[in-house]
């Protein structure tokens, strides 16, 4: 496993360091309020030089190399924003390359997730577990969590709320836009549920990665916005299921992190699964599928963590990778509103443009 990934797992583990752990959770369901946080100082934007790669890609350095940028979003005033989990800091980059950060609290562990809210802010998890919500001008609340939760994802729900995945409390999370949490319990103890996102019939669709000591806890779950939860087991043991989202031809597609795989599920349950071509050099078996999204071809796109690739799925199954510089680490991925794939580059601290 590449030293990137061992980085990216070790924030999981804080939160179910064994299995065992799972079960000995309790669960606490308390209302959370606010506290309001002050913006730390914001530098002045700036337009670094883009490293163009074969002409296709090009590549923005942040300021800090080892900042480890993670999820990646558009945000409401058409740029893209995204998460630094080792920078402390949110950042946001236009489309012409020019990028301002917000530094976090001095609480910060690093955010990791993050998404467009309902509301017209950003919201995303700081790695210690905790809710923020940051307004495009860098203002940043911060909602705390039940006792024992350690959320992992976030998306906006069909109901105007955001929803998340909670892995500390083997939970799926709901918080309003002012702050009220409600949390419900997953049917498996122990089932570590990771990528989250709205599908297209009303429900919220999440991925359950399982682990070593349990290999039927790979699964794909749904949950209506009244709690309701389904689920879906993957055929293949320790696929690990990452992250999900809305496909363009009215399933969900998401990734399999360790079974190398491309998922497929219909709202009904039925499940293809498209293998990634690389991954099996020396002894990694995985290329590391973690982030996929619709892209702008009605193709969906996911990063390729460590093979250092862009990888693209048409929705009949054919796969086709884009190489990066060695040591990138593509982590998140998204649609920009110029019509080109934006990623996060986890290995070597920059944004990247796919037009």
């Amino acid at each position: 496993m590449s030293q990137i990934w061992i980085r990216i797992q070790s924030r999981i583990q804080r939160a179910s360091h064994v299995s065992v752990l799972f079960a000995l959770l309790a669960a606490a369901l308390a209302g959370c309020a606010p506290s309001l946080v002050a913006s730390v100082s914001t530098p002045a934007p700036r337009t670094p030089s883009p490293h163009a790669i074969q002409g296709s890609i090009a590549e923005f350095p942040l300021r800090q190399s080892d900042s480890r940028p993670a999820g990646i979003t558009v945000g409401p005033d058409g740029a893209l924003w995204f998460a630094e989990a080792d920078g402390e800091k949110i950042g946001r980059i236009t489309t012409d390359g020019t990028i301002t950060e917000f530094a976090l609290p001095y609480t910060s562990v690093g955010p990791e997730s993050i998404t467009a809210g309902p509301d017209g802010a950003l919201w995303c998890i700081d790695g210690d577990g905790t809710l923020l919500r940051m307004t495009t001008s860098g203002a940043i609340t911060e909602f705390p969590v039940p006792a024992n939760s350690f959320p992992t994802v976030i998306t906006t729900g069909p109901d105007g709320a955001l929803w998340f995945t909670d892995v500390g409390t083997n939970k799926i999370g709901r918080i309003t836009t002012t702050g009220a949490i409600t949390e419900f319990r997953l049917p498996q103890t122990n089932s570590a549920p990771s990528g989250i996102t709205a599908g297209p019939d009303g429900a919220l669709w999440f991925a359950e990665r399982g682990n070593v000591d349990d290999v039927g806890g790979n699964k794909i779950g749904r949950i209506t916005t009244a709690g309701v939860v389904t689920e879906f087991p993957l055929p293949q043991a320790y696929s690990f299921p990452q992250l999900i989202v809305n496909g363009p031809d009215g399933a969900l597609w998401f990734t399999e992190e360790y079974g190398n795989k491309i998922g497929r599920i219909t709202t009904a349950g039925a499940i293809a699964e498209y293998s990634v071509p690389t991954g099996s050099s020396g002894s990694r078996l995985s290329s590391h599928p973690v982030s996929i999204t619709v892209g702008p071809d009605g193709a969906l796109w996911f990063t390729e963590l460590a093979d250092d690739k862009i990888g693209r799925i048409t929705t009949d199954g054919s796969i086709t990778e884009f190489p990066l510089p060695a040591k990138s680490g593509p982590f998140g991925i998204t649609t920009g509103p110029d019509g080109a794939l934006w990623f996060t580059e986890f290995g070597d601290g920059k944004i990247g443009r796919l037009s």
